[in-house]
């Protein structure tokens, strides 16, 4: 915490020192034109840097550590459930369904029916009617229930179950995502503690968002709400303001029945009924542990929707009895931290200022500052370097300083017209996030994003152009070292420009099955008449597995290299967690550097089969791994080679996939 104190003293002092010099020596006062453009833009500059100092600021500040409660209530709850199991909270565990395939909602409801915990139900609450889950719900034991009036959107069903319950404690998934199977032995100790209303966990994804999908950078680019989840929910929770997020956490249900169920009138029902709780004398805790994975959207333009909607749900919360800044029972530093979570959204606009800027210069001929050698190196410079040094450090890997711009570049219009929109009183209602996309489909782009980006790059060009062929004719001191820096940044966001249009072309996919990278051994031989391995085997190495089936590498040129599609065989896993044959068909196969590729299909699988394999694959302990944000420098060559190559669609050899860790020994 010391190092972390001088890191963010050092920042605070070299940003100071540069907004003096911004205030006191760059600004463009030569005419009205000018002095509003460039204060125009020295106010844009001055709300971002207060938004990112408040985040470093909540970082150094002391608070209570949550690491030893974390470990005391689960050894608690380990406790009481060796010595009776039957006295352990009753947990109601409620599925909100709209309009999602059978195979996903199906996914999720078995993840929370293998929960391992003693005293739980599960419900099935159906906002589409539909009979096929109703009879999904009846074959698998779970409580379902539909309500006859659909109105309040996710928050009106989740209310409707309320009357219904007898339990503690509810919790909450929504219908993409499986929890891990110790998620309830992990959370449900915490609430020991009669003040603790909410205990939230991360949110994490078992596929590549659309930004990371379309540009082939799974192995380079970290999803945006990585950081979130491991810098900024861990900050607040030292100050008391953890989030609620909407899914994988746990509520004591007499607290939410306290507050009036969930908020109704916003689409951030799970951010306002969180502020609610805290302004009642709950706390909000946060788990830090991956213990739940659902669906990133298939689109980028399903994936700008939902931005919008979080962005103007968020802000729409400022519009309800749960504003933070006016409801009572927050501390001043509860107030500021949930109030600057809220306004953070609406930093989209000072983003779109400071985009546009370079283009101001180019069109109308007024530069928005002055600028000199000297000021760029002692004020500039070290400024900005300490910004990309210190970001990653202080954020512990989980977001780099420059690769997350290209969710910046693709999504700053649609979110600044929702922003825009919400501000002024015409807030997006709430819409699921879709969780399926029509297969084998012609891919285009997305329209609403393209058009938008094209136009911008349009303008931005002509800028650079006449920035060039009108060099010498800027009159003043404000020309000088202003021109090249306004190249220079025109270029750079020509190029950015480029990338987020390049995105809005979505990879062709063929089903919307997750399937993981990782390294598993296993031997693979021909079928015999009753389905099992017989003959020569083939040592293999498994490099991708989903639940329709694997991607492997012979290790040796055995029958298999010869083999055809639709030859049956036998994988066998040596494996805790997929121990045994398991019936394989081929599908395809390829050449590939270092030996011949096999996509293989899973054959017929029982019920017991299938369970294990999901269970391998969606629920095992400590499954979704903590990654690193590759450095920026090594990330930023990737992206260069991406933009020039043609992605592909994303099918056998050539998967879009995220890992899974490989701690197969200790089995489910």
């Amino acid at each position: 915490m010391q190092a972390r104190r001088l890191a963010v003293g050092l920042s605070a002092a070299l940003a100071l020192h540069y907004l003096t010099w911004r205030i006191g020596s760059s600004l463009n006062l030569s005419s009205r034109a000018a002095a509003a453009l460039s204060l125009v833009m020295l106010a844009a500059e001055l709300m971002l840097v207060a938004s990112a100092f408040l985040q470093l600021l909540f970082s150094v500040l002391p608070g209570p550590d949550a690491d030893a409660e974390i470990r005391a209530a689960a050894t608690a709850l380990a406790a009481d459930r060796r010595r009776d199991p039957g006295s352990l909270p009753r947990v109601a565990v409620l599925v909100p369904s709209c309009g999602e395939p059978l195979e996903v909602v199906e996914r999720c409801l078995r993840g929370c029916l293998d929960l391992d915990y003693p005293n739980f139900e599960v419900w099935l609450l159906d906002d589409g009617a539909r009979p096929e889950l109703e009879r999904l719900g009846a074959q698998l034991g779970c409580r379902y229930q539909v309500r006859p009036q659909r109105i309040h959107a996710k928050a009106g069903n989740l209310n409707a179950a309320l009357p219904q319950l007898q339990a503690e404690l509810l919790a909450v998934f929504d219908a993409d995502v499986v929890p891990s199977r110790t998620f309830l032995n992990r959370t449900v100790g915490l609430f020991r503690d009669p003040l603790v209303g909410f205990v939230q966990t991360p949110q994490t994804y078992m596929n590549a968002d659309p930004v990371i999908r379309n540009l082939r950078l799974e192995r380079w680019l970290l999803p945006d709400e990585e950081s979130f989840y491991r810098w900024i929910q861990p900050n607040r929770q030292r100050l008391g303001a953890v989030v609620c997020a909407g899914t994988s956490f746990v509520m004591r249900l007499s607290s939410l029945r306290q507050v009036g169920g969930f908020e109704t009138q916003t689409a951030s029902e799970d951010l306002a009924t969180g502020i609610r709780l805290v302004a009642a004398g709950y706390r909000g805790l946060y788990l830090p542990e991956k213990l739940s994975a659902g669906l990133a959207p298939f689109s980028l333009e399903a994936m700008a929707r939902q931005r919008s909607r979080w962005a103007s749900g968020t802000i729409q919360t400022l519009r309800t009895g749960a504003n933070p800044l006016t409801i009572a029972g927050l501390t001043p530093i509860q107030r500021l931290a949930y109030g600057e979570g809220i306004l953070h959204w609406a930093m989209v606009l000072p983003q779109l200022v400071l985009l546009l800027a370079p283009i101001s210069s180019g069109l109308f001929g007024i530069l928005p500052y002055r600028l000199d050698s000297q000021g760029l190196l002692t004020a500039a410079l070290p400024f900005f370097l300490s910004q990309l040094l210190l970001l990653p450090w202080l954020s512990g890997r989980s977001r780099a300083a420059l690769m997350p711009e290209l969710y910046r570049w693709v999504f700053v219009l649609p979110l600044a017209a929702s922003v825009v929109m919400t501000l002024l009183g015409r807030p997006q209602g709430f819409q699921v996030t879709p969780k399926s996309m029509p297969t084998a489909a012609k891919v285009g782009p997305s329209k609403r994003l393209l058009f938008p980006l094209l136009m911008l790059l349009g303008i931005q060009l002509l800028s650079q152009v006449n920035l060039m062929l009108q060099h010498g004719s800027f009159p003043g001191p404000a020309a000088g070292g202003a021109l090249p820096v306004t190249l220079i940044w025109g270029s750079i966001n020509s190029l950015l420009l480029l990338a987020a249009i390049r995105l809005c072309w979505d990879r062709q996919r063929f089903n919307t099955t997750p399937w993981f990278a990782l390294e598993l051994e296993a031997s693979l031989s021909q079928a015999g008449p009753s389905g099992r391995g017989q003959g020569q085997k083939s040592a293999v190495l498994i490099h991708s597995i989903s639940e329709t089936g694997c991607e492997l590498q012979l290790r040796d040129q055995g029958l298999w290299a010869l083999a055809s599609p639709g030859e049956l065989g036998a994988l066998a896993f040596l494996t805790g967690g997929l121990a045994g044959e398991w019936p394989v068909q081929l599908v395809r196969t390829q050449k590939r550097p270092g030996g011949l590729g096999i996509g293989l299909a899973w054959g017929a699988l029982d019920h017991r089969e299938r369970e294990h394999l999901h269970r391998f694959l969606y629920r095992r302990a400590n499954l979704w791994p903590l990654r690193r944000a590759p450095f920026d420098g090594f990330a930023l060559l990737a992206l260069g080679r991406r933009l020039l190559q043609r992605p592909g669609p994303d099918d056998w050899f050539q998967r879009s996939q995220l890992p899974v860790r490989d701690e197969l020994a200790a089995g489910p």
